[in-house]
């Protein structure tokens, strides 16, 4: 008896349902990087932490000076023609008050006024310690180089004649209230002498009403051309 052995049936082998293309491909790989920088990330030691930069305070810039030969002629010459015109307090007549002071410059609390000091050349000398005994002392010529010739040394403030003088403001205005009571009183006096009347004059009085009368007030004057 013979047993029929039969060959193992040979077929097609069995294809996969998926099938790779090139864009899975792509995706694969795009995964594993994926992976790979997880893995570093997670293996590397933690980042030092950052610390702030320290500020170094700066020193402030020093203005720079423009050096005059540099600056261009027409702004040179408004600017100086600005300074004349605050000196000469924006007049530049030649008939403006050469003694002006600027009321600003003044510091408060004192007053200003011009002295003479010389008539003729020939110094006052009683008179200017007169001057000091009443609180006034000449201004330093430091504080007002405006009032000073260019390149000037004096240490004192002089104009024909004269020179500026200073004291504490509180005296200048006793001053002048007693100036104003001595004025008063002269005309209360002079009042009194032309109503007074002498041994053998007729009275100055017509029905109680005085025949002398003074006339008192301010009034402009002329001025001849």
């Amino acid at each position: 008896m013979t047993d029929n052995i039969s060959a193992p049936r040979r077929g097609r082998p069995r294809r996969s349902l998926f099938k790779p293309s090139q864009h899975t491909t792509v995706l694969t790989e795009e995964a594993d990087e994926v992976l790979d920088a997880v893995s570093s990330r997670d293996s590397a030691p933690p980042p030092a932490p950052k610390l702030a930069p320290k500020v170094e305070a700066e020193a402030p810039a020093r203005p720079v000076r423009q050096n005059p030969k540099d600056e261009d002629p027409r702004t040179r010459a408004a600017r100086r023609a600005a300074e004349i015109r605050g000196h000469n307090n924006g007049n530049m007549d030649d008939g403006t008050d050469e003694f002006w002071i600027d009321p600003s410059s003044i510091p408060d609390g004192w007053s200003y006024e011009w002295k003479t000091q010389t008539v003729v050349g020939m110094d006052l000398t009683a008179y200017q310690t007169n001057l000091r005994r009443k609180g006034w002392e000449p201004v330093e010529a430091s504080r007002h180089p405006e009032l000073m010739p260019r390149d000037s040394t004096g240490a004192e403030i002089t104009r024909k004649g004269m020179i500026l003088m200073e004291r504490p403001l509180e005296l200048t205005e006793e001053a002048q209230q007693i100036a104003r009571r001595r004025a008063r009183q002269q005309v209360t006096n002079k009042n009194e002498q032309l109503n007074a009347t002498k041994p053998g004059e007729f009275e100055r009085s017509n029905k109680d009403s005085s025949l002398v009368k003074v006339k008192r007030g301010y009034e402009p004057m002329p001025v001849p051309d």
